[in-house]
């Protein structure tokens, strides 16, 4: 009998491989077929993979049983981009494509799992290259990767998995989400620029969206190395503490958050030791660092060569900045490649950096390739198109106000965007989340409701895990502000308002 069932499978399986690549109308013992059956019978033509398999994984630890599709596509003859799909039972009808971080994409069961509770089906790529760490830039030496990278991996990853879902579930996925945090971030706006028919609906966190980001890193490492300017964890605890008490209160609540750092103009000189340093008071240098870093840099043209940091966050800048003075900071040895890589093997000196190094670096084929800054996005919106961008003040890598300003542009290209897009500034969360603000927010329950009903998202509310922090999320440029008695933690006690 098992000899009889395996000759059947084979058979089954090598009917499918006559169908049409992507095609809707699968072979209607495909059809018969459930569960492990099916997804062992699904082939590289069901999604136009140069290689494909699947494996049925049981249900576990809250998840649905689904079936997990690992493949490769080749756009072209130096490209091999990986990707992975879950297709879960109890399909809900509905797709997410999941963006990456760092210098990487994210094929991660942990990154799915959100939306495998949920009933998506979910799509995620290593964006061209398989990497050990989210700091490996080694891939840039073959410009198929750069551009797989840049903006292709994602888009073929989502022609591919609609496919896929097609041919698997016997119809056409009803709605089409993606979201992404960081270079997912980034990965989410350059689709709804470059491809704006793939997406429903779009939530971009923390975009790292040009390599501005990149460039105010090694000025801002720059600005703490100089004139023995670092600081110790104690040095940024005293600029915090100080920061805040001038501006916690702007809020009408002292918690520790700073709901508009945008509206606090504290200076640091407050801090600048009159004699010897000591740990009340700040040296000179260190004072400079500080300006430097709130108040950012400029290049030649008027744009930002060192993004801003803003006001409150001070003891999580070292996670992406070299606060203690020695110059690097956990990217620099990847940027260093990166752009020594894309200028033609051209070294730099990051502890010399200048403003026409910077503008040099955002002029060449890549950046052209990687910036997703076409603040255009009325094919996106005319498509019917919702983009959710969300980003945390105190996030010490991307600068949030490099965000605010993206969404300012969109807004003044096209009028759309007023009902089309929404940006949520979170008061003290990091990158991606942590700090000590309320986070996360309910991102994918958001786009959805979004698209679902037609109203645009106003207020949110962020919560930590432990719900120790609970907080009303207010859709800028409002803020939220207390209503003056009653828990902080009550989102009830707050109210949006102008800032």
């Amino acid at each position: 009998m098992k000899l009889l069932a395996t000759v059947a499978l084979t058979a089954l399986v090598a009917g499918c491989a006559m169908q049409p690549q992507g095609s809707r109308d699968a072979p209607e013992v495909f059809r018969n077929l459930a569960g492990a059956d099916r997804c062992a019978a699904i082939l590289p033509s069901a999604l136009g993979a140069t290689q494909a398999a699947g494996t049925w994984v049981a249900a576990a630890n809250g998840l649905p049983a689904y079936c997990e599709v690992k493949g490769n596509l080749s756009p072209a003859p130096g490209s091999m981009i990986g990707v992975v799909y879950r297709l879960p039972e109890g399909w809900n009808g509905k797709v997410l494509g999941l963006g990456g971080g760092g210098w990487q994409g994210n094929v991660t069961l942990q990154a799915a799992t959100e939306g495998l509770r949920g009933g998506y089906a979910t799509m995620q790529t290593d964006a061209g290259h398989v990497a050990t760490t989210v700091w490996d830039t080694a891939w840039a030496n073959s410009l198929d990767a750069q551009k797989d990278f840049s903006y292709r991996g994602v888009h073929e990853m989502t022609e591919a998995g609609k496919k896929l879902v097609e041919y698997y579930y016997g119809r056409e996925p009803g709605k089409a989400y993606f979201q992404g945090c960081s270079t997912g971030g980034r990965m989410a706006l350059m689709e709804a620029q470059r491809y704006p028919a793939d997406y429903d609906a779009i939530s971009a966190g923390a975009p790292v969206y040009s390599l501005q980001v990149q460039t105010s890193s090694i000025l801002r490492n720059m600005a703490f190395h100089k004139d023995n300017s670092g600081f110790s964890a104690d040095d940024l605890k005293l600029a915090q503490t100080a920061a805040l008490n001038a501006c916690d209160a702007q809020d009408g609540a002292r918690d520790g958050l700073i709901n508009n750092p945008q509206q606090c103009h504290w200076d640091p000189g407050a801090l600048q030791c009159g004699g010897a340093k000591n740990a009340t008071c700040l040296a000179p240098a260190q004072v400079a660092a500080l300006r430097t870093v709130y108040d950012g840099t400029r290049t030649a043209d008027g744009d930002w060569g060192l993004l801003p940091m803003n006001r409150g966050g001070e003891p999580g800048w070292s996670a992406f900045v070299g606060t203690d003075g020695k110059g690097v900071d956990a990217s620099s040895g990847a940027v260093s490649n990166l752009f020594s890589t894309i200028q033609g093997g051209k070294s730099a000196d990051f502890n010399n950096y200048t403003l026409a190094e910077v503008q040099a670096v955002r002029r060449t084929q890549f950046a052209d390739w990687y910036e997703a800054k076409d603040a255009n996005l009325a094919p996106f919106f005319r498509h019917g198109g919702k983009l959710l961008l969300w980003h945390g003040n105190n996030d010490p890598g991307p600068s949030p106000i490099a965000t605010a300003d993206y969404a300012r542009a969109v807004l003044g290209k096209t009028s759309a965007a007023n009902q089309s897009m929404r940006l949520f500034l979170l008061p003290g969360v990091e990158h991606c989340g942590g700090g000590p603000g309320a986070a996360p927010i309910p991102l994918l329950d958001t786009i959805d409701s979004w698209v679902s009903t037609g109203a645009a998202p106003q207020e949110l509310i962020g919560a930590k895990a432990d719900h120790s922090v609970v907080r009303l999320q207010c859709s800028w440029p409002n803020v939220a502000h207390y209503k003056g008695s009653g828990d902080v933690n009550t989102p009830a006690n707050w109210q949006c308002a102008s800032s």
